[in-house]
């Protein structure tokens, strides 16, 4: 089980950071869990490149996206995430707090896999990022290696 890819939490808020981690170690998941704080430096650990340039090379099993970021936000993070031909299959979640209809769709329409809405109180929250952990962790099979669901771009 050493060999279990990580979790990249990309979130800004020390808040939601602390809860997230919480509900994750609630499930008991082997996986460790990389943060970055802004969407540059989602990016980089994406691309292995500047602080993460000698990262271990396995990808995350998932991507955990705050949609309001730093720097570069979650959709231009989700964007270049899905449009890298050895990235595109790795699972995108949006866990933000925006209800607004127009994130929800170009969220989408990028190739997000889920997105959840943050809820407002600490145990509705916590109870999603269980579920979510649960969902991405233990049920959710990937795709083969070097298979394309679409059968190509």
């Amino acid at each position: 089980m050493a060999d279990l890819k990580p979790i990249l939490l990309v979130e800004d808020s020390p808040k939601d950071i602390e809860l997230t981690l919480a509900a994750l170690e609630q499930c008991q998941l082997a996986n460790g869990v990389v943060i970055a704080r802004d969407g540059a430096e989602a990016l980089d650990y994406m691309f292995a490149r500047g602080a993460y340039v000698s990262r271990n090379t396995a990808d995350p099993v998932v991507v955990l996206l705050d949609l309001k970021l730093p720097k570069i936000d979650g959709l231009e993070v989700l964007e270049q995430i899905k449009r890298d031909p050895a990235l595109r299959h790795t699972p995108v979640v949006m866990l933000t707090s925006s209800r607004e209809e127009r994130d929800l769709l170009r969220s989408y329409s990028l190739g997000v896999n889920a997105f959840v809405v943050k809820p407002v109180g600490f145990e509705q929250f916590f109870q999603a990022i269980r579920d979510l952990g649960m969902f991405r962790a233990v049920l959710n099979e990937p795709p083969p290696l070097g298979s394309s669901p679409t059968g190509g771009s």
